[in-house]
């Protein structure tokens, strides 16, 4: 029975074989005065190929602003390592950014509802055994890929939150466990070359940077790391049965600083309300002219969206199953 105890200590030898990014460098990174923004409401692509692990989207810094970095699915550097996404965390006064790693289990990402398969805590999108791994079909889109190994298991809904970063005023409360702590003090492998190279085409695109989208990127998920030719479902899906996010519309924490965010988010809102203004003034051109008046219209908040599907569906709202 030495079989199944030799692959248990596949991972563990496998570290022993690729680059490893020690403790010291991955917790500590960019610090920030200005707290990053709430997380975008997307759709996750399907799946390219078998092998491949969900990691989700983050807001990255250049110097001067944020920007998205959009989920994507990637190949890990070697089979039995999972990903622990990064995370902002208040350190010291200033928002200090956690760099996220690959590790045989999945460590602390500071509480952070990145969902797919990322509540805040754990990973619930799959698993490996014997080398291959197991796509847990409540979660992951599989798209027109033929999974052999799949299984379903919905993740129950906890308390919804957009927030993206961990402590400080209106962060995230969230701790390590011990088990999280055992894993943050393990050997870590760091971002394969693909996952750099994909952050870096982002920080270079204009319009992924928050003081043009305005927390809403232009491009918010890719199919494969890098592949920016081939995004993901944008903006223009989130429309009832389109998969959005369930906590979308849910309200933003952060320190007072990040209200300069809020406010730049809200100008590209101006020409809407001046839209409206001016639609104002046809009315009370109406009544003039006798037609009944109108009432004032209120902005539609965005829908949220359904509870999860057990059943996975292709290109509709079961492939965004945002657990927790």
């Amino acid at each position: 029975m030495r079989y199944p105890k030799l692959l248990a200590l596949i991972p563990a030898l496998l570290l022993c074989a690729v680059p490893v990014a020690s403790h010291a460098a991955i917790a500590i990174g960019v610090s920030v005065n200005i707290a990053p923004p709430v997380l975008p409401v997307y759709v996750q692509p399907p799946l390219p190929a078998p092998g491949y692990i969900w990691t989700p989207g983050y807001w990255a810094w250049d110097g001067s602003d944020y920007y998205w970095v959009p989920g994507t699915w990637v190949e890990p550097p070697v089979s039995g390592l999972l990903w622990t996404p990064g995370y902002w965390g208040w350190v010291g006064g200033a928002y200090v950014w956690n760099a996220g790693y690959w590790a045989p289990q999945v460590g602390f990402y500071g509480g952070v509802d990145y969902g797919f398969g990322y509540p805040g805590v754990g990973f619930r999108g799959g698993y490996w055994h014997g080398g291959a791994f197991f796509y847990n079909r409540a979660v992951a889109n599989f798209g027109h890929v033929n999974i052999v190994n799949v299984y379903n298991a919905p993740v129950p809904h906890g308390v919804v939150s957009r927030v993206s970063f961990n402590g400080g005023e209106g962060g995230l409360r969230a701790q390590p466990t011990p088990e999280e702590r055992r894993v943050m003090n393990e050997r870590h492998v760091a971002a394969t070359s693909m996952q750099i190279q994909h952050a870096q085409h982002a920080a270079g695109m204009p319009a992924m940077h928050f003081h043009q989208n305005g927390g809403r990127p232009q491009v918010l998920t890719t199919q494969r790391a890098g592949d920016f030719a081939h995004a993901g479902p944008g903006l223009h899906d989130r429309r009832e049965g389109a998969g959005p996010r369930e906590h979308e519309g849910a309200p933003r924490g952060g320190e007072p600083q990040n209200r300069s965010f809020e406010q730049r988010g809200n100008e590209q809102r101006g020409n809407e309300q001046r839209g409206n203004e001016q639609r104002g003034f046809e009315q009370r051109g109406g009544e003039q002219r006798g037609a009944p008046r109108m009432q004032p219209q209120q902005h539609e908040q965005a829908p949220r969206a359904q509870a999860p599907h057990e059943q996975h569906g292709q290109g509709r709202g079961e492939d965004r199953q945002h657990d927790r």
